[in-house]
Order: structure tokens, then sequence, then C-alpha cells
């Protein structure tokens, strides 16, 4: 009988095979030209080989997928915060695969350009100064900065450390309704719940100065509420993108990172992430993670 780790070993197999660039034609040796022996035919069929490759690599890793997320997440529930122009796709699928493992959304949060914006510090400095009196006082540290207070401040709101999750009470309700009515985030439908698991999908990478300490500080807040937060985006995001970036910051060392997410075995990984970050946090994960493709054991 073919175990379930074994099905993850296999998974990983796959996604290391993808993140080294070495599914067929597509590693160290695709840079070698053609010999004298090669016609023009097979040259032309390459494409089509590659994609049929890719597609089956998708269809197996989508095929061990539910058996190796089943039951993962049971009885926990997940917040998922969107930075301004994540895949819409990708946000479904990855609350799809959170039901799959057992788990439930309990409510997405899509935070607007303006919260994201270097410009509007003055805004959300003075929205988080006004939330700590009046809602957050021995609940944030008052010396935190603009952006770590303001994190603390939606980690009250959408966030909690019991791993059973709480109720949404008088003071989430408040925070959300006045960072929403700023204009700082989309305000969510009817919200029962907050939850120990916070996913952050990422958006379009701004590049603007100082846009990377605005993400570092809202994820470091988030940290500080939740049991556990994980920051993900797709595989592009990975390297010399906002998520590499973001793993050079001190805040790595309290939220897990993973890119790939545009995958399906990105998607598997993100489950065994947020299991993981339960009881611990950090970690860099996926295409391009410092500690492998995906948390093991």
């Amino acid at each position: 009988m073919i175990t379930l780790r074994h099905h993850l070993l296999t998974i990983v197999a796959v996604f290391l095979a993808l993140a080294a660039g070495i599914v067929l034609g597509g590693g160290p040796l695709s840079d070698v030209g053609p010999t004298a022996a090669t016609s023009s035919g097979e040259k032309e069929a390459a494409p089509a080989a590659d994609r049929a490759q890719t597609d089956y690599t998708e269809s197996f890793v989508s095929a061990l997928g539910p058996a190796t997320v089943s039951g993962r997440l049971a009885d926990r529930s997940v917040a998922v915060v969107t930075v301004p122009g994540a895949d819409e796709q990708v946000v479904t699928a990855l609350t799809e695969q959170v039901t799959a493992a057992g788990g439930t959304i309990s409510a997405r949060y899509d935070l607007s350009a303006d919260i994201v914006d270097p410009g509007q510090k003055s805004l959300v400095d003075t929205l988080g100064s006004q939330l700590l009196t009046q809602q957050a006082e021995g609940d944030v540290a008052a010396e935190a900065s603009t952006y770590d207070r303001v994190g603390q401040l939606l980690g009250l709101a959408v966030a909690t450390k019991e791993a059973e999750g709480q109720d949404v009470n008088g003071k989430a309700r408040a925070i959300v309704d006045a960072v929403s009515g700023a204009g700082l985030m989309a305000k969510p439908g009817e919200v029962a719940q907050r939850s120990p698991l916070v996913l952050v999908v990422l958006g379009t990478d701004a590049g603007d100065e100082g846009s990377d300490a605005i993400l570092a500080g809202l994820v470091q807040g988030l940290a500080v509420q939740a049991g556990g937060v994980v920051v993900a985006g797709v595989t592009s995001d990975g390297g010399d993108g906002q998520l590499g970036r973001l793993r050079a910051d001190p805040v790595s060392a309290a939220v897990a990172t993973l890119d790939g997410v545009d995958t399906a075995a990105g998607r598997v990984a993100t489950i065994l992430t947020l299991q993981r970050s339960l009881t611990t946090p950090g970690g860099a994960f996926g295409a391009s993670g410092a500690d492998g493709p995906v948390p093991l054991g």
C-alpha cells in the first residue's frame, strides 16, 4: 500500500524538479544546442512536449493533493487577507484547498491600495492612533510603528491565538468598521469568528520605495495577534520578488512564507505550511524557499 508519506514525498520530488527546472526539456541540458542528427521536426515538437509534461505534472499533483491535505486543517479556520492585485483565480483555488483540508474560511479581508501606499502613511498613522486609544489600549503596544500597529489592530479584528478560534466581539467589529470606513480595506460580509490562522495572499509587486517596509509591518502586526501567519505568493514573487525580499526582513522569523501558489504543488504546500504554523512560526517554503518546497514532519 502506498502510504500518505509516500504520496507526500512524491509531490516533493515533483516540486523540486519544477523548482530546479529539470522537467524534460527545461533543465541544465536544455541550453545544449541541437546535434546534427536533430531534425527540424523534432525541434518544433519540443514546445508541445514541454506543455504536455507540465500539464501532466499539474494533473499528477492535483490527483494526489486531496489525499495529502485531507484532515490537515480539521476544526480550524483561516482568515484570508489579500493584498491589492491578488489573482482572483489563485485566491479561489487556495480557499477551495482549505475547505478540502477540512478547514473553513472565516472571512476574506481585501486590503485597499491606500493601506499599502507609502503616500498614505499619514492616514494610516492617524487612524491607528485613534483606534489604539479607543479600542485597543493594552492590546497593542503603544510604541509600535505605524504599519506594525495597524497590522496588530487588524489582527485583533480577524485573528486569535486560540486554536479553536473565537467569536467576533464588539471590539473586532469596531476596528473592521473603522478601517473599512477609512477606505483602507473592503468591508467583509457577516463574520462570526476570528481565526487562529491568517493567510496573506500577495498581489501586485509595487516596488515603490517603502512598500516592502509596509508589507513587513502589516504581517508582523498580524503575527502578534494570530496563532500562525502564512504569506503566500506566486512563483515570480520568490527570488528577487516581493516575497523574496520579505524573507530578508527580520519579520520572516515570525511568519511563514511560500511562493508557487499559482501551481497545484504550491497550493498543496500552502495547506501543510498553514498546519505547521499552528505550532511553529517562520519558515521559507515553495519554489525558492530556503527551507524546502514544503514542510515535512
